[in-house]
């Protein structure tokens, strides 16, 4: 029988990796919107600070850009922009300039060659192929009577997704110990600042944890479906 055409109690993980995400989620801007309603002292905008990074550790091949939306700020090492969001580019905020901050220490750790974030790079191809292809395989390896070949390589690329989310963990909280380290160094925050933009970025970072158990999660679904099948 093919999973789906009967009750699947193995959805509840699915329930629980999207409870955590959500919260992971909420949380995040929540605590954005809280520490958006502190200016700094020196008053400088997401942009301002960003350009300022960028020369202070040396960048001179990456350029900033604006980009549409709320907490879509992100790094895009193929083309060497830095884009920050509405919220983020021309705000004075403590989480505005954790954020930016933030993604320039994702261009130093590109500058630098950064062993995970190259990694990371590396493998997108593959993890794309295992978001399209995973489930179409194990569905054929489940209609062929549980294909051990077949099935085995669905379960590989759909653990490639969880792979990359794993090598992202340690991207994400170095970039944030180095805008940490850089904003205290360059005194772009105060003593008292630094704990607010250190517990934005830490609710940030909880998102890509969150996001990693659940795709812990989903393989393990994927294991308990198809990986303890035995071949008719």
């Amino acid at each position: 029988m093919i999973p789906g055409m009967y009750f699947d109690w193995t959805i509840v993980l699915i329930i629980i990796g999207g409870v955590i995400a959500s919260i992971a989620s909420a949380n995040v801007t929540r605590t954005f919107n809280k520490y958006s309603k502190y200016t700094t002292e020196k008053r400088m905008t997401g942009t301002q600070v960003a350009e300022y990074i960028l020369q202070y550790s040396g960048i001179t091949n990456v350029r900033v850009e604006r980009i549409a939306g709320n907490l879509t700020d992100h790094y895009d090492p193929t083309n060497k922009v830095l884009r920050l969001s509405d919220a983020t580019a021309d705000s004075t905020s403590i989480a505005a300039i954790g954020v930016a901050a933030h993604e320039c220490g994702h261009a130093v750790q590109d500058a630098q060659g950064y062993f995970f974030m190259t990694l990371r790079q590396k493998i997108v191809p593959i993890v794309n192929i295992g978001s399209n292809f995973s489930w179409p395989i194990l569905i054929m390896g489940a209609i062929a009577g549980f294909n051990e070949t077949l099935i085995n390589i669905g379960i590989i690329l759909f653990a490639s997704t969880l792979i990359f989310q794993l090598v992202t963990l340690p991207v994400e909280f170095d970039a944030s110990n180095r805008a940490l380290k850089i904003m205290e160094e360059g005194n772009i925050l105060t003593a008292s600042e630094l704990p607010y933009a250190r517990k934005t970025l830490r609710a940030a970072a909880m998102t890509y944890v969150a996001a990693a158990i659940a795709g812990a999660l989903s393989l393990l679904r994927v294991l308990i479906l198809f990986g303890g099948r035995s071949r008719d």
